[in-house]
């Protein structure tokens, strides 16, 4: 019943911009923190952003901080990650994750944190 699909990643040039949406189903996405992860071949999976549902707060990595925005729109059940000014750095399969608690403040970067994962979403920044 729970689900959480990915879905705009892509294959860009460095500088360019993505929009990556989440997408829930089974369950009212708007009633939980959400939090972005990725993971890069041969690297273990990092958390990039969350946003909470109790006050809308925010969180980022420090390397993505000025280039990534998230966002959510709960009548629609999703939660969006913006990002711009992409590097090849970024190159990753990109996760969505449902947050154990309401919150994001504090350490929100760890996995163990979260319960549903979607499937991914590939995103590629190369010349």
């Amino acid at each position: 019943q729970v689900q959480l699909v990915e879905s705009g990643g892509g294959l860009v040039q460095p500088g360019g911009s993505l929009r990556l949406s989440c997408t829930a189903s089974g369950f009212s996405l708007g009633y939980f923190a959400i939090g972005w992860f990725r993971q890069a071949p041969g690297k273990e999976r990092e958390g990039v952003s969350c946003i909470s549902t109790n006050d809308g707060s925010t969180n980022y990595k420090d390397s993505v901080k000025g280039r990534f925005t998230i966002s959510r729109d709960n009548a629609k059940n999703t939660v969006f990650l913006q990002m711009n000014s992409l590097k090849p750095e970024d190159t990753a399969v990109y996760y969505c994750a449902v947050r154990k608690s309401l919150y994001c403040s504090g350490s929100f970067a760890s996995s163990s944190d979260y319960e549903y994962w979607g499937q991914g979403t590939q995103v590629t920044v190369s010349s």
